[in-house]
């Protein structure tokens, strides 16, 4: 009976509970990994960019390069669970047409009327959405850390981006950056709930695939403009090839960070997740520095510390939940 006594006594609680916040802490690193990883992505195709080519051929080639890189290990990983796929197939229609495409094709449009920094802004206020969303459906206000982590690292979030400058405001290009930032909704809530464990790899791949079919067709159409130059590029303090810069692009800011980024939502939830990602921003400040030899303001230092503090409210909120 003693044994009976043990198993039931509270003195337990916190050790299970230790366990059960063990892989959400691990979920943590992961999601800042995917984070700065994605932020090496500006700097990639910045160097591609001033070499000559055009926003959506770098991002249509990004995608489909990276699609065809995972392509082998997505087939072993499905082997016998083909199935899995069939059940799942309107989540990776979802993930690679919203999520990945429609996501970035909408970016590229407000970012035509507004300066870039307001574009990506709009885009960033996917956190914000994600919160009213949950509020609506579940009808029960955020909590205070919630609400207080969504202002901190929106505050954070203008900051980084150093919008002290006069802004052209145009009403199309905001409707055209809160649709990018819709896309990314969709993006964290796809990633986070997908049945039967789709394993991560195989929905990056799907997504990815349909995203680059995407963006191809809108190029076809002439929505977008490919353009490609096949010179040399500099990127940091050294010239090297085109190819140096794409593949940077694919292998490390696509390949990596979107399974990478579905892991960490799979782990954490599309809200915490989604608030994570704005540490992109300022991985994205320090890489261009690293990088491109562009050195931070000593207003985005502040606002990365702004985002790290709203973030950290808003995990200690769900740590706080059942």
């Amino acid at each position: 009976m003693p044994l009976e006594r043990v198993s039931s006594d509270p003195v337990v609680s916190p050790t299970l509970a230790v366990r059960r916040s063990t892989p959400r802490m691990g979920g943590v690193g992961i999601a800042l990994f995917s984070s700065a990883i994605f932020g090496l992505s500006g700097s990639f195709a910045k160097a591609l960019l001033d070499s000559g080519w055009s926003p959506a051929a770098a991002v249509t080639l990004r995608l489909a390069g990276a699609s065809l890189v995972l392509l082998v290990p997505t087939l072993i990983v499905m082997r016998g669970k083909w199935g899995l796929a069939a059940k799942n197939w309107k989540s990776i229609l979802l993930f690679g047409f919203f999520g990945v495409a429609i996501c970035q094709f909408f970016y590229f449009q407000a970012v035509e009327r507004l300066d870039v920094g307001v574009a990506l802004l709009l885009e960033f206020l996917a956190p914000v959405l994600i919160v009213i969303f949950l509020w609506i459906r579940h009808r029960k206000r955020p909590e205070a850390l919630t609400i207080g982590g969504t202002m901190l690292s929106l505050i954070g979030l203008a900051a980084v981006l150093d919008l002290t400058g006069s802004t052209r405001v145009d009403p199309i290009g905001v409707l055209w950056g809160l649709g990018a930032a819709v896309g990314l909704v969709v993006y964290f809530f796809v990633s986070a709930r997908v049945e039967g464990a789709l394993p991560p790899l195989v929905l990056a791949t799907g997504g990815l695939s349909v995203g680059a079919v995407t963006m191809a067709l809108l190029a076809v159409v002439g929505l977008l403009e490919m353009r490609m130059a096949f010179t040399p590029v500099k990127l940091a303090s050294w010239e090297t090839q085109w190819w140096v810069a794409l593949g940077g692009l694919v292998l490390f800011s696509t390949v990596i960070s979107y399974v990478t980024g579905i892991m960490a939502a799979r782990a954490l939830g599309s809200k915490l997740a989604s608030f994570i990602s704005l540490t992109e921003v300022l991985f994205a400040v320090v890489w261009a520095w690293l990088l491109l030899g562009q050195l931070p303001a000593g207003i985005q230092l502040l606002g990365g510390a702004l985002i790290v503090g709203g973030v950290l409210l808003v995990r200690a909120d769900e740590m706080r939940s059942p």
